[in-house]
């Protein structure tokens, strides 16, 4: 998929160089697809209440007449109240169905945004900051609430009830309707010279909220370094300034906002006048009843209210423009796809059910990848190895050699630009990400542990998990202790980002988190880390244990780690250099003796220079 499709279904619209109000009116139109009942609904019963206000003109019309005829006026005095009573409640039920109608198509876009961002190809997470996605959907949709439940009826309203009060008008007095059309005519020019300026300004403070939660999002994330670093000025003073520009963004829209609506103001009040003297010196010589007048100006004031709803809501469709192509941009990033690369020979999925090709078939191999982030700067030049079953695996290699990159090859978050990876056999070309990740569970170096319950944090892989399976992954990572502290146990809220663990703690969380899910291959991103010396071997002892049931494939750093695995992977420069046992490197390769009697490996020592995850190339 490459975004070309909207929330419901069809072609998404981009307004991309056209800044017409037309175009902006059938985009905002074309958002309320699968509401078009609700919204004819809402406009029949919003014209049946202008049709009954603009009867009540006439009618005070001739209670005026009927007055100075000494006639009986009761009966007229009641119909008038009957018709603004019917108004009212013909208004109020519309204007609900509306606003229901506006919540539901926000629903919609929401549902499809998050969906979306979910989804996208991990590409345009490193091109776009979460922060600004995330306002997207939040602060850009509200102001589309907006637009799709009152601007697009009241256009349409609007331009009928001020078209029915000018026909009227005419009716009663050609002379004074052209004296108000000249007056709206000055108040159109000057709000159509203001419309493009006010979307630009709209879609600048929108990219400015934008930022502001992106950066303010990272400022959290990161809260105890800021701290420890005395940063909090600093931070508060750039994102100030982020808040700055959206200020000055809703400042110049609300200016010509305001021109606008002083514009709109001004053309009303002038055309009142207008009509009050020059239809007041009709009627004073005898060229016009007294009820003519107070009609046409009922009509008058009566025709601000819908030209007031017209311009206004030109103007908030220009300002709803500016958020929904926000929205559109992030509709149209692309997503990973659904199908696979190369439609397979045969339909059998390898994980976990599926058996490999043959039994002497790794879990995982590697044939001369190269990849790169971004095409000129390659970060693997060809790395091959495999990963047999049931046996572990260590990576080991100096800062920005590729170890997190062949991870994230391996969790296909990327795709190689060349050579084969191959899961039990089969080429993950021929398979969907879905299936390729069925197997795969991953314990990183920067461990992610979500607000919520300690049980609901070991069971996000497997929310069904029993509580005997539960047990069984708490006692494999060493946990109990852990639980035990905790208040409540399994049931303890651990906090934003797991802030009542400590680094080591979290990491058996993750660890758990994995085992649950039974995997046929486990990543293990330097899981030694954060232990401390027992707790490292006793995770030397799971690790061990682990590699009965399923395939290990570990970035190591500390000796301890390397010395027990069944083989060593050593990249250098984004290549594999060379591979063997501990024993067998230590006498082939130059470089991993020098890693090893340096501080990259530190038999039962903290690591020293570590790979940072996700960016070591």
């Amino acid at each position: 998929m490459t975004g070309d499709t909207d929330p419901h279904g069809g072609p998404a619209p981009s307004a991309e160089g056209d800044t017409s109000t037309r175009v902006a009116v059938a985009t905002m139109y074309r958002l309320t697809a699968g509401h078009r009942s609700a919204i004819a609904a809402a406009t029949t019963l919003t014209l049946v209440g202008s049709a009954l206000g603009l009867a009540q003109p006439l009618v005070a019309k001739h209670v005026v007449d009927a007055s100075a005829r000494g006639q009986v006026i009761w009966p007229l005095l009641g119909a008038l109240g009957a018709l603004f009573v019917v108004e009212a409640v013909t208004g109020a039920t519309g204007r609900f169905i509306l606003e229901r109608m506006g919540e539901g198509v926000v629903r919609q876009l929401r549902h499809g945004l998050v969906a979306r961002l979910l989804r996208l190809e991990m590409r345009e997470y490193d091109r776009h900051r979460g922060g600004d996605l995330i306002s997207r959907v939040t602060a850009d949709t509200t102001l589309l609430r907006e637009v799709v439940s009152q601007a697009l009826v009241d256009l349409v309203t609007g331009s009928l009830v001020a078209a029915g009060a000018i026909v009227l008008m005419a009716w009663l007095d050609p002379l004074l309707l052209l004296l108000v059309a000249v007056t709206v005519a000055a108040a159109a020019v000057v709000v159509a010279s203001l419309l493009t300026g006010i979307r630009g300004a709209s879609a600048h403070m929108q990219d400015s909220v934008g930022a502001v939660a992106a950066d303010l999002e990272r400022a959290l994330g990161a809260l105890p370094m800021v701290r420890v670093h005395r940063a909090e000025e600093r931070e508060a003073a750039g994102i100030g300034a982020r808040v700055d520009a959206a200020y000055g963004a809703g400042v110049r829209a609300a200016k010509l906002a305001s021109v606008m609506s002083s514009a709109v103001e001004l053309a009303v009040q002038g055309s009142f006048l207008i009509v009050l003297v020059v239809g007041g010196l009709r009627v004073s010589g005898h060229t016009g009843s007294l009820g003519d007048l107070v009609a046409f100006l009922l009509y008058a004031s009566y025709l601000a209210l819908p030209l007031s709803s017209v311009f206004r809501a030109v103007g908030l469709i220009q300002r709803g423009m500016g958020a929904y192509q926000r929205i559109d941009g992030a509709l149209r990033l692309p997503v990973e796809p659904t199908t696979p690369q190369v439609r397979a020979g045969h339909a059998s999925t390898p994980w976990p059910a599926g058996p490999p090709v043959t039994r002497a078939q790794p879990v995982l191999a590697l044939h001369d990848i190269h990849f790169g982030y971004d095409p000129e700067r390659p970060v693997l030049r060809g790395v091959s190895f495999a990963v047999p079953r049931r046996r572990q695996v260590a990576l080991v290699g100096r800062s920005g050699a590729g170890k997190s990159t062949v991870f994230a090859l391996v969790a296909r978050f990327y795709e190689p630009t060349a050579g084969t990876l191959l899961f039990n056999g089969r080429p993950a070309t021929e398979l969907t990400r879905d299936a390729s990740r069925r197997g795969i569970a991953v314990v990183a170096q920067d461990t992610h542990v979500v607000h919520g319950t300690l049980r609901d944090n070991i069971a996000y892989g497997v929310p069904d998990a029993t509580d005997a399976e539960i047990r069984r992954v708490v006692e494999l990572a060493r946990l109990e202790e852990v639980v035990d502290r905790l208040p409540g146990g399994l049931a303890a809220v651990i906090g934003e980002h797991g802030g009542n663990l400590s680094g080591g703690e979290r990491q058996r969380v993750a660890l758990a988190r994995a085992l649950l899910a039974r995997p046929s291959l486990l990543l293990l991103d330097e899981p030694t880390s954060h232990l401390d010396a027992i707790n490292e071997a006793a995770l030397t002892t799971v690790m061990k244990d682990v590699a009965q049931e399923c395939a290990l494939l570990v970035i190591a750093h500390r000796l301890s780690t390397v010395q027990h695995a069944d083989h060593i992977v050593l990249l250098q420069d984004g290549r594999t250099s060379a591979g063997g046992t501990h024993e067998q490197l230590l006498a082939r390769s130059a470089l991993y003796r020098e890693l090893a009697a340096s501080q990259m490996l530190r038999p039962g020592g903290e690591p020293g220079i570590r790979d940072r995850g996700g960016t070591d190339g």
